[in-house]
């Protein structure tokens, strides 16, 4: 097993900037499936234009979502291996948050399901709301990678780089 931990050490930095870049993708898609819905949602329910969004909202979940979904938890899993974070407030932290922007992710799923079936359950206005909820929680996610201000005088385990001391 050392030598996995070995070779996961050595690509830390590569697992990192994978991990990051499907974060943005993921973000992206979070972002813009919303705002698609409040389009969707002034439509005719069975109208040639509410397939269209209906179609075009599938395509974002099936090629950006869940792809994107799927690698960040991979990735990420793989970085608190590697960095032995799980006892750190801020990794917990941003832990709950994940789970709850997978969770907002699966209600996104269903309520587009629900809209393609001609169900119009909330308002515009409410989904302008909900628009928001991603990008409140990646502002709150970087400041707790970043800042780390959960670590309570722990000292965070990254792997040792030669050309950087480690920062506690």
């Amino acid at each position: 097993m050392s030598d996995l931990s070995g070779l996961l050490a050595a690509a830390y930095p590569w697992v990192k900037a994978a991990h990051v870049t499907f974060v943005i993708f993921w973000m992206a898609g979070l972002f813009i499936l919303p705002r698609f819905y409040v389009y969707h949602h002034k439509t005719t329910p069975a109208s040639a234009e509410d397939r269209a969004w209906y179609e075009r909202e599938d395509r974002v979940r099936t090629i950006i979502l869940v792809p994107s979904m799927a690698l960040v938890w991979i990735l990420g899993l793989t970085l608190v291996y590697i960095t032995h974070a799980w006892d750190q407030g801020w990794f917990q932290a941003k832990f709950l948050l994940v789970v709850a922007l997978s969770a907002y992710q699966g209600w996104l799923g269903k309520y587009g399901k629900g809209l393609a079936a001609g169900k119009r359950p909330l308002d515009g206005r409410t989904l302008r709301i909900m628009n928001e909820l991603p990008g409140v929680a990646a502002g709150i996610i970087v400041v707790l990678v970043i800042v780390k201000p959960l670590l309570a005088g722990k000292c965070c385990r990254e792997p040792p780089h030669p050309a950087r001391p480690r920062p506690c």
